[in-house]
């Protein structure tokens, strides 16, 4: 059906923890839309003291960086930001938002709890961006990853 499918890795470490994120895409090249059908996260941040919230926050943390990393931009004019609004600061909605997220908790008790709260958050576009490269063989370096800016940088190469 023309759509281009990926896969990319990326890693961080913020505040002791360590993430590991693979972002699965799906690229439409006539319409430049992304949609992360699969998210899997690998998340280090030593000791565990409930799992079942520090999941929650880390598919949160997912749909949010999947957001800033595809759809989020603040734009200027030479005066004022001229996002002030939904249809002008668009996010990431229900239909868009990842389609599974799989996550893998690493619990080290031997180990302080160190910071989980937005670890996942930074490694999240750049395994997109990497995801984009792997189903299109273009490199992306500017987020967000938007459809205006996907159509553009696959027009470049033909």
């Amino acid at each position: 059906n023309g759509t281009l499918v990926g896969q990319g890795i990326a890693y961080a470490q913020r505040n002791g923890a360590v993430v590991a994120v693979v972002a699965e895409i799906e690229v439409d090249p006539a319409t430049g839309k992304i949609w992360a059908r699969k998210m899997t996260v690998a998340h280090d941040c030593g000791l565990i003291v409930n799992p079942g919230e520090l999941h929650r926050v880390i598919e949160g943390n997912i749909v949010q960086a999947t957001s800033r990393g595809i759809y989020e931009e603040v734009m200027f004019d030479r005066q004022n930001v001229t996002s002030i609004d939904w249809a002008t600061y668009p996010i990431v909605e229900t239909q868009d938002a990842p389609g599974d997220i799989q996550i893998v908790l690493i619990n080290r008790p031997d180990v302080p709890s160190a910071g989980a709260g937005e670890s996942s958050t930074k490694p999240t576009p750049a395994a997109l961006a990497n995801a984009f490269y792997d189903a299109t063989g273009v490199r992306i370096r500017q987020a967000p990853l938007s459809p205006e800016r996907v159509k553009a940088a696959l027009a470049k190469v033909g």
